[in-house]
Parts: structure tokens; C-alpha cells; sequence
């Protein structure tokens, strides 16, 4: 008997497991229909059903054979096996369709890869494991696990097939994820994963973003949010699902209509808040502002965070970097980086009394504030020549071995800079040049005499924003940079 169950897997072991399982399906199906209410009758019938479900997973050990999962119709038959009655059946097939889109298994056979996926998209896996999640009920472990299960085959297809996102986002899921993370139950390992895959589908993704938006999701993060504006996180695991809501919601803020959401949800505030309460949170938040404020469609949440006096928030952050910063994972230049970004959004899309408020900030306490932005100007402009100099001798080298440098390479030594502090740099010098454009004499003569006092130079400044100018506006339209670099280059006139 033993050696019988030993059977080396190949072609035919698997065409014969293959066609069981057809024949128990089909007999259940039978038994069920003809004694729909006396389940003593197809109760051995579904036992030996899950059985065979059971067996199937050593297919998952050879790839190379998923093609006949596809070709004797075996994927066809456990998704229709999905919504079964009984739930045990279908989490049995969850669990084993778990174990074949299991992404390492995946990449061992990428052509039994690509059959099973197609066979898997053209049956409309994902709203069939949707409508099964709707009747899970996850106080029970099994159907829990279940739960967790289906989260899972959903990652490996969108790490396997990133375009499938969309689909899936369109079949219920995403509004799935959004009821799951509201439910009133207690944070458990599945709401992390709802926040995981939640944060997958809307990487580099406007459609889902879009969706997202229109089902209220916008709301539904800021809600779910809100509980860490006065507490931390318990754990670990509850810190990691609050920061892929805040990921999931920057992401979001990319699109237009989700920023003019936020503002009616009162985002601006929730996040206000969070920076004056120091929490853990503080750093994410400061994310989501800069995400917020970013940009021409940034205006209208500009102006609402001066009414709800977000400068006397915003301004502490910027005259001294928080020493707590190192717990959190958040570096010192990323904390720099997103501050001097909402200053340059803020003099960029402010106008009227709120732009007075802004630039009133630069004079009180003897332009304390200006002299903080010279300090860091000098800060990220040490780093950068550190940096620059390392690219020079590369490129020297690389001339040296007759390599050429085609505009690739250029383009990765200008992302290499901007990492460095390039990037922080331009947005500094940004609000230099604007600031010293504000008709006030006081802080144009302090920028100078800081200047002069350093042995540095204008020329240095106008450099750094003209270059800022020329790389501004990927992913927008020839006229939205055409007017912006005008802009930007006119600042520089009167410098």
C-alpha cells in the first residue's frame, strides 16, 4: 500500500489524479442535486472530493506540469469548486490554489507559470474568490485561514503580473479590502494583509486610485488613521499596517480628485494634528502633507492648512529637525526633505493674505527662519559637492576606458545627486529665490549678507534653480513645464 502512495509524480500520475477529481466533483455535484436535503447521502462523497483536493498539492512541487491543470480543464473545475456550498470545499481549493501561485513556484517554470495565470484570468479568479470571501466567516480559524489564503494568491499574481491589478480591483476586491479594514473586529494578521495588498493594488496605479476615490476610500483611510493620531501602534505588526494605510493614501493623493476628497474629509486637519502629538505617526504624516500640497492641484489644500493655522505647526518642524526621528526609521533628510517641499509647494500656490502670513514667518524673531534656510542651504550644498565630486572622478574614469556616457548614464548620475541632497537642495533654493522676490527688503538683505558672509555666491543658487527648472514636470503636459521653467527662471531675474 505504502509504495503505492509513493507513485513518482509525472505526466500520467497527474492526468490520473487529475481525472479523479473530475469524477468525485462530478459525483457530489450529482448526490447534492438529487438529495439537496439529506446530507448523510453526499457527505462521503464530499470527503473524498476534499480529499483529492489534498492530493493535488504535490502538482505544486512541478510547475512544468501546470499545463495540464489547463488542458483537462481542472482550473475551470475548482473555480467553479469556489463557490460550493460548503465552505470547507472551497477553502480547501483556496488553499490549494495558494500553493500553486506560490511566487517562488512560479518563477521555477515561467511557460506553467504564464498558462496557469492566463487560465486563472480568463475565469475570473478574482471576483469568484470575492463573492467567497463575502460569506467566510473569520471568528472561525479555518475560514479565517481562508481568508489569509485568498489575500495570498492574490499577491503572487500581481507580483507575477502587475497589470492585472486593474482587473482585480474592478472585481469587488478593492471594495472588499476597504469593508474588511472598517469591520469593527480586532486587529489581527488578515487586516494587516488587507492593508498589504490594499497598498499592491494601488502602486503606480491611477485607475485603482481612481476607484479607490469614488467608493469613499479616501474616508476609510483617514478614519482608520485616526486611531494613531493620539496612540501608537501596540506592535510591530499594527505600526506596519499603519504605514501601508499612510503608503496606500500618499499614493492616492497623486490624483487630482483625491486631493479635493481629502480636503472634504478634513485630511489636512487629521494630519495637522498628528504632527503636534509627536506620536509615531508625526513622520508619515508629514509625508502625506507634502503629497497633499505638491503642485498646481495643491493649491486648494494650501491655503485651507495657513486657515487652519498649520504654519505654526509646520514652522517648529523646520527651524529644528525632531531628535526621536531614529526610532521610527525616518532619516534626518527625509524629515528635512518633506518640510522644505510643503514650504516650497506653500510659496508656490499661496496667494493673498495667506501668502503675507507665509512670508511674515521669514521675518519675525530677527529672520531666525531665514537664517535656518541659509544653514541648510550650506548643509545639502557640502553634501552635493561631496557627491558631485565622486561622480566627476567616475565619469573620468569611465572616459579613461573609452566608455561612452549616453544620456542612460547621465540620467542615473542625476538620480544618484538628487539622492544625495540635490533634491532637498533645488526645493531650498526654490524658496530662496522666492522669498527674496517678496518686496521684502529685510529678508533679501539677510539671504545676501549670509551669502557674502560664507564666501558663497548668488551664482551658485541660480545654477542649482535653473537646473531644478530644466528637470521639472516628468509626466506632464509641454505646457504645464513650458510656463512652470518661465516661472522658475523669472524668480532668478530680480535674485
Amino acid at each position: 500500500e505504502e509504495e503505492e502512495e509513493e507513485e513518482p509524480l509525472d505526466e500520467s500520475s497527474v492526468k490520473k489524479m487529475i481525472l479523479t477529481f473530475e469524477k468525485r466533483s462530478y459525483k457530489n455535484q450529482e448526490l447534492r442535486i438529487k438529495f439537496p436535503d439529506n446530507p448523510e447521502k453526499f457527505m462521503e462523497s464530499e470527503l473524498d472530493l476534499n480529499d483529492i483536493i489534498q492530493e493535488m498539492h504535490v502538482v505544486a512541487t512541478m510547475p512544468d506540469l501546470y499545463h495540464l491543470l489547463v488542458e483537462l480543464n481542472a482550473v475551470q473545475s475548482l473555480l467553479g469548486l469556489l463557490g460550493h456550498d460548503n465552505t470547507d470545499v472551497s477553502i480547501a481549493v483556496v488553499d490549494l490554489l495558494q500553493e500553486l501561485t506560490d511566487i517562488d513556484t512560479l518563477h521555477e517554470s515561467e511557460e506553467g507559470a504564464e498558462v496557469l495565470i492566463d487560465a486563472l484570468v480568463d475565469g475570473q479568479v478574482v471576483a469568484l474568490l470575492v463573492q467567497n470571501l463575502e460569506r467566510l466567516d473569520e471568528s472561525v480559524k479555518e475560514e479565517a485561514d481562508g481568508v489569509h489564503n485568498t489575500l495570498a494568491i492574490v499577491e503572487n499574481m500581481a507580483e507575477f503580473r502587475p497589470e492585472m491589478c486593474t482587473e482585480a480591483a474592478q472585481q469587488g476586491l478593492l471594495q472588499w479590502l476597504l469593508k474588511r479594514l472598517k469591520a469593527k473586529m480586532p486587529f489581527d494578521a488578515n487586516k494587516l494583509y488587507c492593508s498589504e495588498v490594499l497598498a499592491i493594488l494601488l502602486q503606480d496605479n491611477d485607475e485603482n486610485r481612481e476607484l479607490l476615490g469614488e467608493l469613499d476610500g479616501i474616508d476609510v483611510l483617514l478614519q482608520q488613521l485616526s486611531v494613531f493620531k493620539r496612540h501608537n501602534p501596540s506592535t510591530a505588526e499594527e505600526q506596519e499596517m499603519m504605514e501601508n494605510l499612510f503608503d496606500s493614501l500618499c499614493s492616492c493623493l497623486m490624483l487630482s480628485s483625491n486631493r479635493e476628497r481629502f480636503l472634504k474629509g478634513e485630511g489636512l486637519q487629521l494630519m495637522n494634528l498628528m504632527l503636534r502629538e509627536k506620536k509615531i505617526s508625526r513622520s508619515s504624516a508629514l509625508k502625506v502633507l507634502d503629497h497633499a500640497m505638491i503642485g498646481p492641484e495643491g493649491t486648494d489644500n494650501c491655503h485651507k492648512f495657513v486657515d487652519i493655522l498649520g504654519l505654526r505647526t509646520i514652522f517648529p518642524l523646520f527651524m529644528k529637525s525632531p531628535r526621536k526621528i531614529k526610532k521610527v526609521g525616518t532619516t534626518e533628510k527625509e524629515h528635512e526633505e518633506h518640510v522644505c517641499s510643503i514650504l516650497a509647494s506653500l510659496l508656490r500656490n499661496l496667494r493673498g493674505q495667506q501668502r503675507t502670513r507665509l512670508l511674515n514667518k521669514f521675518t519675525e524673531n530677527d529672520s531666525e527662519k531665514v537664517d535656518r534656510l541659509m544653514e541648510l542651504h550650506f548643509k545639502y550644498l557640502d553634501a552635493m559637492q561631496v557627491a558631485d565630486k565622486k561622480i566627476e572622478g567616475e565619469k573620468h574614469d569611465m572616459v579613461r576606458r573609452g566608455e561612452i556616457i549616453d544620456n542612460d548614464t547621465e540620467d542615473e548620475f542625476y538620480l544618484r545627486r538628487l539622492d544625495a541632497g540635490l533634491f532637498v537642495l533645488q526645493h531650498i533654493c526654490y524658496i530662496m529665490a522666492e522669498i527674496c522676490n517678496a518686496n521684502v527688503p529685510q529678508i533679501r538683505q539677510r539671504v545676501h549678507q549670509i551669502l557674502n558672509m560664507r564666501g558663497s555666491s548668488i551664482k551658485i543658487v541660480r545654477h542649482i534653480i535653473k537646473e531644478y527648472a530644466e528637470n521639472i514636470g516628468d509626466g506632464r503636459s509641454p505646457e504645464f513645464r513650458e510656463n512652470e521653467q518661465k516661472r522658475i527662471l523669472g524668480l532668478l531675474e530680480n535674485f
